[in-house]
């Protein structure tokens, strides 16, 4: 029996999804919240005509909780659903930061150590340490993000579930 791949089939390798049914915005954000509300006990979210935004509930809240965003939107005559799969747009803004402030003063660090070296001089004995530091840093940040998402797997799924059965039925 052959599968026929669906646009939510490639969640797995990629966050973000594009869908194109034939309801009106109106129709589909009343669809999902009713699909919404009979799953209470498993999902929280909240929808509007525009923007819907689902989380797992679960016991204990992670720093990396996914989170599936819905943007609905009118192009021609039909409705197009765009979702992204991710931890909340706060967490992703703070492992960003992190990456350029330490990538950035790692390029401090190693091109002070650099010129140091090429003037022979030695006012700057800590910059080599530093530079070093920095990529300890930036590994660390990237570690934790594993971590993670590694912890936020089953609710990644349970998203991705979540996003077949509210949403596929409608796809044209």
């Amino acid at each position: 029996m052959k599968k026929e791949e669906t646009t939510l089939d490639k969640i797995r390798t990629r966050p973000r999804f594009k869908l194109i049914i034939q309801l009106s915005q109106d129709e589909y954000a009343a669809g999902l919240k009713k699909y919404l509300q009979e799953h209470r006990e498993q999902f929280s979210g909240n929808v509007n005509s525009e923007m819907v935004t689902v989380s797992v509930k679960t016991e204990t809240d992670s720093y990396w909780k996914p989170y599936l965003s819905l943007r609905i939107e009118k192009e021609e005559e039909n409705t197009v659903i765009r979702g992204v799969f991710g931890p909340s747009s706060a967490v992703w803004t703070f492992f960003m930061f992190l990456y350029f402030l330490f990538g950035i003063l790692w390029m401090v660090f190693i091109t002070m150590w650099f010129v140091e070296k090429q003037i022979k001089s030695n006012e700057f004995p800590w910059a080599l340490s530093a530079s070093i530091t920095m990529l300890v840093l930036i590994f660390l940040t990237y570690a934790a993000a594993k971590i993670g998402q590694r912890r936020s797997n089953t609710e990644m799924e349970m998203l991705r579930n979540f996003a077949e059965e509210s949403v596929l039925p409608f796809e044209s």
